[in-house]
């Protein structure tokens, strides 16, 4: 999106109202073929979901899906969405790209939906930012006011439907268009003809709640029992029955002293935040990585390719090195693996400098990367 002005947009819009943003790109390619997508449907560990919409009610199914689902639905409107297919096909990895003006500890995934004529999911509101681009054929979006989890709902076991949903704007989007919709706000698209294909690059907010329980949870997990409350100046006092200020101010302390670590929260937020959206995924090689297979490879260029199913971010620390982290794991780099845990998180693709054989923690992180299955080299010049 070579003229879309990214501060303007953070400015004016970002998460303050939705935009429509009709075909920047200089040339659209729809990425995916939809029976590519509803292959992946059928596929055990992707999420999948189909609504169908009969006699007036939504209806939805969880994948995997047998091959023949799909051509048993008929006429009646339906939708399939996939979850994380950038996990899975490159060129839809590819959409993030353009949308890195956002951090990438923000981005959760690109969903893919298929629709035949009047398919659609009803009117929602997401608890995220999301970005709905539009494939192939076309899609009419509806976009009201901002909704919260007290407005009223229509009654479905599945669904999270509006009740008397009222739009406030109206587009139809062609292929390469894009509508922005920030969290909150509530909003409604069905397919205008049939091949409707919709992706929609979607960002974590992570809410108190999930933040507080993550956290306490892995502090309780470093605590010894040990650790107890204690007063050995005791005093008698003229009610047993009351909790005096002086308990209440110590027993205060002991619990915000633990919480308010901002160094141990910073660790255990890169890794929280980095853990891969389905960690159940194996995606390591069958064998660790040969010592002199990597030499090798460092000496001879090979680029490194990251995994699109994992996540990259990194701390930078006072002292000028940082903390990478990666599908849950932490790394503390200095020199060159800070130089190199920097490139790693600034592009997918990184071309390797022979002097990094001269550089023993650089080789121990990528090492270590490849091991879980977080970057590998690049195929096709292993090939070439």
């Amino acid at each position: 999106m070579p003229d879309f002005d990214f501060d303007l947009f953070l400015r004016d819009y970002w998460q303050k109202k939705p935009l429509l943003i009709r075909n920047p790109w200089a040339e659209w390619h729809n990425p995916l073929d939809p029976d590519e997508l509803a292959g992946l449907a059928c596929e055990a560990g992707i999420e999948s979901r189909l609504i169908e919409s009969r006699d007036g009610r939504m209806t939805l199914a969880h994948g995997p899906f047998a091959e023949d689902r799909f051509g048993e639905l008929g006429k009646a409107p339906w939708t399939l969405l996939v979850q994380a297919v950038d996990h899975h096909v490159p060129d839809v990895a590819a959409l993030i790209a353009p949308f890195r003006f956002v951090p990438d500890w923000r981005i959760d995934d690109v969903m893919v939906s298929y629709a035949t004529d009047g398919g659609g999911v009803g009117a929602h509101f997401d608890q995220y930012d999301v970005f709905l681009v539009q494939g192939m054929g076309q899609r009419r979006w509806r976009v009201g006011p901002v909704y919260d989890d007290s407005s009223p709902l229509l009654p479905h076991e599945d669904l999270r439907l509006l009740a008397g949903f009222e739009a406030t704007d109206e587009w139809v989007l062609e292929p390469g268009d894009i509508l922005y919709v920030p969290p909150g706000f509530g909003h409604d698209g069905v397919a205008v003809g049939d091949d409707c294909m919709t992706y929609s690059i979607g960002f974590r907010a992570p809410s108190r709640s999930d933040l507080i329980a993550g956290w306490c949870d892995h502090l309780i997990d470093s605590l010894t029992q040990d650790d107890r409350f204690a007063d050995p100046d005791l005093r008698t006092q003229d009610n047993p029955g009351e909790i005096l200020p002086a308990a209440l101010d110590q027993l205060h302390a002991m619990v915000m002293e633990g919480l308010s670590d901002r160094a141990a929260f910073a660790r255990w937020f890169g890794e929280y935040s980095s853990m891969r959206k389905y960690p159940e995924a194996d995606w390591r090689p069958e064998e660790p990585v040969e010592t002199d297979d990597l030499v090798a490879a460092i000496e001879d260029g090979v680029s490194l390719a990251r995994n699109p199913a994992s996540r990259f971010s990194f701390i930078r620390q006072d002292t000028g090195a940082i903390t990478l982290f990666v599908d849950g794991q932490s790394f503390d780099c200095t020199g060159e693996s800070a130089a190199l845990a920097e490139a790693l998180c600034a592009e997918a693709m990184i071309d390797l400098d022979p002097a990094l054989t001269e550089s023993p923690d650089a080789r121990r992180l990528i090492a270590a990367l490849i091991d879980q299955g977080s970057i590998a080299f690049d195929d096709e010049e292993e090939e070439d």
